[in-house]
């Protein structure tokens, strides 16, 4: 930071995406929202993919920083999250139809299927997305950052 971070959080991750987004010389605004629970941040723009990184891997690392940025040196703590042209959102469907897609196959075919490796985030939505699905059953295998989610049919055996 060129400066000293500003005093609230929120102000602290409007900063520090300023700065981001000065560095990288991209054609972006900063929106900052707040409410009890959590800080979001929106970057609007075009041709962002350089913030968002490949597999959104730039933009959880920004969200990190931003997370600690907000926080650094204070006992409260709420959520943080940071996207840039609708990335997040984006993924999420693209994630749920994955995951849709997967329980379908495992309910046919009668056998487990694994989805690529993802991040924790990710699993998180395969997990949330699949919990009322009748039939399937998900779980996490492996190590980070080549963790996975199994998508698998249950068993008759009740």
């Amino acid at each position: 930071m060129t400066g000293p971070l500003p005093d609230e959080p929120a102000a602290r991750v409007e900063a520090l995406l300023d700065e981001i987004v000065d560095a990288l010389d991209l054609d972006a605004e900063v929106v900052v929202d707040e409410d009890e629970e959590a800080i979001a941040a929106r970057i609007e723009g075009d041709e962002l993919g350089l913030l968002i990184g490949r597999r959104g891997q730039t933009i959880d690392a920004v969200q990190l920083l931003c997370y600690r940025a907000a926080f650094r040196g204070r006992g409260d703590r709420k959520r943080v999250s940071v996207d840039a042209a609708g990335y997040r959102q984006r993924r999420r469907e693209t994630v749920e139809r994955q995951a849709a897609r997967a329980a379908d196959r495992a309910l046919e075919a009668g056998k487990e299927i694994e989805l690529e490796p993802m991040s924790p985030t990710e699993r998180k939505i395969v997990h949330d997305h699949l919990a009322d699905r009748s039939g399937v059953e998900t779980f996490s295998e492996g190590e980070e950052p080549d963790r996975c989610v199994i998508v698998a049919p249950l068993s008759d055996e009740s």
